[in-house]
């Protein structure tokens, strides 16, 4: 029988979530931890798509007294029937639609320049002053705060009056409902992100700084607030003097199971679109991520693969998360990393861990500074994951992997497009012509010097060694590359054909070992395994009159070449 629930891919608000019958991973009691904490500001960081926005849009769905265009207040607790916060308690309940509250989401701010981004931000703010532009009809509002007020809708206000204009609305709602405001800053990291590697952030923090100083800082119209994005800015850059600021970040155990899916709530979906025999592969690929002590799937990639599986889009699992973004700063780590970060990556790649010190208060400017800075950022932003900690000399220590094999696949596509790029740029002329010449010291030193300075990853060692022999040998202009085809009695690593038939046709057997003092016996083993297999009689059936046949045995980042002719 086919599920009675459509699966709610990219689906960001709660209204529609319940609306449309969308399967939904009941996340309400945030609410209820939100109310019990009682914290004035919230800031929760969390990797992007793990359920921020409709995390926001639920807790505006609850606490808003909702303004209908007739004047009238909204009825919102049919979108909560059944869910785990109407079990919670009275002291709860008792919130519901009780007030006036802004959302603002800042990702529209995404643009080139920082005009763009900044009447972006005018844009979204205005958006939230024309929703709730029913106070003007009200004696209440001043005819001085209603001049104000109309600047922003007709989008003739200053910059000053955009800096304040949050703390300003919280003020007219206040008077309006008789009751302060919650304000909701939905991806409040993304311009700053933006603004940073398009080459405008002090601008872009100026403005930020201003907005959310008036908002949460000196705003005595102000019930609560809550912060979301990806990383930690430090309250230097925006957050300067704000004492009642509480952060959640990865780290904390606090509010862990309400960004993510946890496993019970994976183990649940699965079952109720009968794909429970997937368990272990989902696992695999999505389930790395630990917030406080609790293990998190991702939930984007969760929802991909079960919609993909159920409707026979694929049987594989494959990368969904990696697709969202540019993964930018990944491409920043392995361009930049000097011989020392080459080996980290690596030891990441092979399942290995790192241990670094935790920098919590960063700002994107900080983050090549130093080294560890650009690890934590990898980490905050779910490209790492904490294994483990220690606290030495007043500093927390992570032991920070890979969090999953969607992920693995992020650093190793990455690391595959460097050193494409690279190739391209190169002059392997000199290798070239000693493949050709049969010139196998030149080869060798050739091979062994991209190799120190490559960054391998080891879905299988032999596998690794073939692509970058492969991706070296991709230039060979006059050559036709064939790779992995049955020939003789068996399949061959690599064959070079050539277009002109008077230059040696090649045939490249690959071999990789654990200890040095074995290369030599794995060369000869590689000649042999050509002979044997006979892997020329292809070549000679079309009539090539010179093979070349190279056993190479590659050991770390080393490696032997030997040539039978």
């Amino acid at each position: 029988m086919k599920p009675s629930k459509p699966i709610p891919i990219g689906v960001e608000f709660y209204k529609e979530m319940i609306n449309k019958g969308y399967y939904y991973i009941d996340k309400t009691l945030l609410i209820r931890d939100i109310l019990s904490n009682g914290s004035t500001v919230t800031l929760f960081t969390r990797p992007r798509r793990f359920g921020k926005t409709l995390a926001q849009s639920m807790l505006r769905t609850f606490f808003e007294k909702e303004i209908l265009p007739d004047g009238t207040a909204a009825d919102n607790s049919a979108y909560f029937q059944g869910k785990e916060i109407m079990y919670a308690g009275k002291e709860y309940l008792e919130h519901m639609g009780q007030y006036p509250v802004i959302f603002i989401s800042l990702k529209s701010a995404k643009q080139p320049t920082f005009e763009m981004a900044y009447k972006s931000l005018c844009g979204e703010i205005f958006k939230e002053f024309d929703r709730h532009r029913y106070i003007l009809d009200s004696g209440i509002i001043t005819e001085e705060r209603k001049k104000t007020y109309k600047s922003i809708l007709s989008g003739n206000a200053d910059n000053i009056t955009y800096a304040k204009s949050i703390a300003f609305l919280s003020e007219c709602l206040e008077k309006y409902h008789n009751k302060k405001t919650i304000i909701l800053l939905d991806e409040y990291d993304v311009p700053l992100e933006n603004a940073y590697f398009s080459g405008f952030y002090d601008k872009m923090v100026s403005f930020i700084r201003s907005l959310f100083e008036s908002a949460l800082k000196t705003n005595p119209s102000l019930e609560f607030a809550v912060v979301t994005g990806c990383l930690r800015i430090s309250r230097e850059s925006i957050f300067t003097g704000l004492n009642n600021l509480k952060i959640i970040s990865v780290l904390d155990e606090s509010y862990s199971e309400y960004f993510g899916f946890t496993q019970s709530e994976v183990d649940k979906m699965l079952s109720f679109y009968e794909i429970n025999d997937r368990i272990e592969e989902i696992k695999l690929w999505y389930n790395g991520y630990l917030f406080g002590n609790v293990e998190i799937y991702n939930p984007w990639s969760v929802i991909n693969y079960t919609y993909d599986i159920i409707h026979k889009n694929t049987i594989y699992p494959k990368p969904y998360w990696s697709n969202t973004s540019s993964n930018s700063i990944i491409k920043e780590l392995v361009e930049m990393a000097d011989n020392n970060t080459k080996r980290e990556i690596e030891e990441l790649v092979a399942g290995g861990t790192l241990e670094k010190p935790v920098h919590e208060d960063i700002t994107y400017g900080d983050i090549y500074k130093t080294q560890d800075n650009l690890w934590n950022f990898l980490f905050f932003t779910g490209y790492l994951k904490a294994a483990g900690r220690r606290f030495e000399n007043d500093t927390i220590y992570l032991s920070l992997k890979i969090p999953d094999r969607e992920i693995r696949y992020i650093y190793s596509n990455t690391i595959t497009e460097w050193f494409n790029a690279r190739i391209k740029v190169a002059d392997f002329s000199g290798l070239y012509n000693a493949v050709v010449n049969g010139n196998t010291s030149v080869f060798e030193n050739f091979l062994k010097k991209h190799l120190r300075e490559s960054i391998s990853y080891m879905d299988s060692a032999e596998n690794f060694y073939h692509g970058f022999l492969l991706g070296l040998l991709s230039g060979m202009e006059d050559y036709e590359k064939f790779s992995n085809r049955e020939s003789g009695n068996g399949r061959y690593d690599i064959v070079l054909k050539p277009y002109d038939e008077k230059q040696p046709a090649i045939i490249l057997e690959l071999k990789c070992v654990q200890r040095f003092n074995e290369m030599d016996g794995m060369c000869d083993r590689a000649l042999k395994q050509i002979d044997d297999k006979h892997y020329d009689e292809g070549l000679l059936d079309e009539g090539y009159m010179f093979i070349k046949k190279y056993g190479i045995c590659f050991c770390k980042k080393s490696c032997m070449v030997k040539l039978k002719e």
